[in-house]
């Protein structure tokens, strides 16, 4: 599987997919990838891989945007303070994501890379409880620092579909997984959803079957996120009954609502030869790569400017903090 670090781009609030054209949207997002992210990127006509000159992604082909929700740790006394991220273990960088393209297991199955203008969205902002959560969106409270990436399988174990209830002295990291299986014609659709869904049995490692009305097998991408949120774990700071103070930054007290963004931006073929080629790591002889003094260089200024970091009084966008 390729496993790869795209660098933070920018903090902005605004979303080219749900809505687009507005600066600012309605809460805030970290994003990653090509400096052609924008307020606007219609499908085909705003084409990333022609528009961007750099990208803060370990594959300097890849000019593809990956965002998430921010998250915020609310103290006691009412303020707000960005949570930053780590970088993964193996990796190099600043905050971000690490991104992944996984094929099947079994080694043999094809997977399609999606088409130019592809986007797709995993998750739901608004959702404060696990019914009609999408599926492998998930939380893990690492004890100590000593991350171990191969201690279990995503959204297993001792992973929550919530943000954890206790300190976390080692960090929390995100799972975000996206679906796997394309209707082959839409590059898009109206809930940026329906044109993909999930393997209708089984698992897509397991090479599960899609959905006849989804036939076309994509790789299996997956963000996951490394927030340090062991510098917040400080008794002082934390609510005098214990409860969770983190939330993400569309005003989310649960962590239900995590969710993310895909928009395609690999240079033409670029992609298909690499899953072809069953790549692995973030280093693979089919694709060009860039070290991390070129990845961090690239950046954009926010659209909507607006303070994000220090100590807040409300969360970016004003909005209020919901539990249900």
């Amino acid at each position: 599987m390729m496993r790869f670090q795209c660098s933070q781009l920018v903090v902005d609030r605004i979303d080219p997919l749900v809505q687009p054209g507005m600066a600012p949207s309605s809460h805030l997002h970290q994003i990653v990838g090509g400096n052609a992210f924008n307020t606007t990127m219609k499908p085909l006509d705003y084409d990333p891989s022609l528009q961007a000159t750099c990208t803060t992604c370990d594959y300097s082909e890849d000019f593809s945007n990956y965002w998430t929700a921010n998250l915020y740790f609310k103290a006691k006394n009412g303020t707000f303070k960005r949570v930053p991220q780590m970088v993964n273990l193996g990796l190099k960088g600043r905050e971000g994501v690490t991104v992944y393209y996984i094929p099947p297991y079994d080694g043999k199955t094809k997977v399609t890379a999606p088409p130019k203008g592809f986007r797709m969205i995993v998750g739901t902002p608004t959702l404060r409880s696990k019914t009609n959560m999408q599926k492998q969106i998930c939380h893990r409270c690492f004890s100590n620092m000593k991350q171990d990436p191969f201690g279990g399988a995503p959204c297993t174990g001792d992973d929550t579909f919530d943000l954890p209830k206790k300190q976390c002295g080692g960090g929390i990291r995100t799972t975000i997984t996206f679906p796997t299986c394309w209707d082959g014609k839409n590059i898009d659709s109206p809930d940026h959803k329906s044109h993909v869904a999930y393997p209708s049995s089984g698992s897509f490692e397991s090479t599960g079957p899609c959905p006849s009305t989804h036939p076309v097998r994509l790789p299996q991408i997956m963000y996951e996120v490394m927030w340090d949120t062991t510098v917040f774990n400080d008794n002082s700071l934390w609510p005098e009954d214990g409860s969770q103070p983190f939330v993400y930054s569309q005003g989310d007290g649960t962590g239900y609502g995590q969710h993310g963004d895909y928009l395609f931006g690999w240079k033409d073929g670029v992609l298909q030869k690499a899953l072809d080629a069953r790549c692995t790591g973030n280093a693979c002889k089919t694709l060009k790569t860039q070290s991390s003094d070129v990845s961090t260089k690239c950046g954009v200024l926010q659209k909507a400017v607006e303070p994000v970091e220090g100590w807040l009084t409300t969360l970016p966008g004003g909005l209020p903090v919901t539990y249900q």
